[in-house]
């Protein structure tokens, strides 16, 4: 038996380049998953956003986590917690608002949490990424059609 040759070229190993990455649109008020987008491999959370082209009204309030930097250029009327630094701590104010915008937003976590306690977009996925769209869209209607049961008064 003989022994591989090295080779003079180096190898080049990327880990975790199968990820998928996926961003939902819920609705405050009646807890309503509105749309759904994935994309393959790291994806920043923003540019998937910008990738997306979500058209909404400029009144559209947005809230969005610290992943979304940037958001004010694209839309005035979106709200992003501040951060704080070692050498530049929040003022009280900035952090009232990070725990108020943290309270509207925790609705919206929920919803997400729901979504993860199907185990198709909890752990890894080994279908083929170009359905993986396609469950997450059924995964979002089964959570609106509990949700949407759940608010509603004339059920049982």
């Amino acid at each position: 038996m003989s022994v591989p040759k090295e080779s003079s070229e180096p190898i080049t190993r990327v880990k975790k380049t199968h990820t998928v990455k996926t961003q939902l649109v819920v609705d405050e008020q009646t807890l309503e998953i509105l749309k759904i987008d994935c994309a393959k491999g790291r994806v920043h959370d923003f540019s998937l956003f910008k990738r997306s082209r979500i058209r909404l009204h400029p009144e559209t309030e947005i809230l969005a986590d610290l992943g979304y930097l940037g958001m004010k250029n694209i839309h005035t009327n979106s709200h992003i917690p501040y951060v704080g630094y070692k050498k530049r701590p929040l003022s009280k104010e900035k952090k009232q608002y990070n725990y108020q915008l943290s309270r509207r937003r925790i609705r919206i976590e929920n919803i997400i949490r729901e979504c993860k306690i199907f185990r198709i977009v909890k752990h890894i996925y080994r279908g083929k990424h170009k359905n993986y769209g396609l469950a997450w869209n059924v995964v979002a209607r089964l959570v609106n059609f509990k949700n949407q049961h759940l608010f509603r008064k004339d059920v049982y």
